[in-house]
């Protein structure tokens, strides 16, 4: 089997603030590769009015706690962000963290965060069209920042897979990128990836190629990896077991 790289992504929901502490430092001593949170105000599953935090606090929390795995939101929504506010703040989330930050971002989706916490909601190609223009936001604050301060390239991660535009976004724009299984779907995305990235003129081997899976459900891995995968995130879901994560992580050959 092929080397690859491994995620976690926390799930900051029906659980405690020290069972997130737990599970990204048990990650992290493992030897994960990337530490993720999402980005969301309520629960997703399960019951939907449970606990839930939000993601930056998180992040700030792994910055200080852990010591080797790169960590960012798999991903935050644009409309939520300022674009150089956030670029900043994932910037002294680096400094805090000695380079280990990405910055994540998306087009966003779930309709009830925005209406509850007053963010206009719009449709799909509004929100496509806000993260276009953010994204070039998000690269010159991080490059005046760079500038200024001699830090060093934070890389930005988007997700999803619009084939018009989210795809073409991220051939301009992402050092990584990810969507989801099934393999026949993600390859198609993932060879679609590759010829924006023909289009506009980048080298397709600068974005690094990643797929979530979920906890224990690695039959595909082979596959996944023959279709280009290169970073297999485990979407850790509560009360974060690490069985999942070992698991994987043998499989990379750790």
């Amino acid at each position: 089997m092929a080397r690859f790289r491994v995620g976690y992504q926390i799930h900051p929901q029906h659980c405690t603030t020290d069972q997130i502490r737990d599970a990204y430092r048990n990650a992290d001593s493992l030897g994960v590769d990337v530490i993720y949170v999402w980005d969301h105000m309520h629960p997703l599953y399960v019951d939907p009015e449970g606990p839930h935090y939000t993601s930056t606090p998180i992040l700030g929390g792994i910055a200080v706690e852990t010591k080797r795995a790169q960590f960012g939101t798999l991903v935050s929504a644009v409309a939520y962000r300022n674009p150089e506010f956030y670029a900043y703040e994932v910037w002294t989330l680096d400094r805090l963290s000695h380079g280990r930050a990405i910055l994540g971002i998306g087009a966003g989706w779930f309709e009830r965060d925005y209406k509850e916490y007053g963010y206009e909601f719009g449709d799909a190609p509004s929100r496509l069209r806000e993260l276009g223009k953010a994204l070039p936001r998000f690269k010159e604050r991080l490059a005046k920042l760079d500038a200024v301060h001699g830090d060093g390239k934070i890389p930005i991660m988007i997700g999803g897979a619009g084939e018009k535009v989210t795809l073409k976004l991220t051939a301009q724009y992402a050092d990584l990128w990810n969507t989801f299984p099934p393999v026949d779907t993600w390859k198609r995305k993932n060879e679609i990836l590759t010829d924006w990235c023909a289009k506009v003129g980048r080298d397709p081997k600068e974005i690094e190629r990643t797929v979530s899976v979920n906890a224990g459900k690695y039959e595909d891995v082979d596959a996944l990896l023959a279709a280009g995968a290169q970073q297999l995130i485990v979407r850790g879901v509560q009360p974060f077991p690490m069985e999942p994560v070992e698991e994987l992580l043998k499989l990379a050959g750790r």
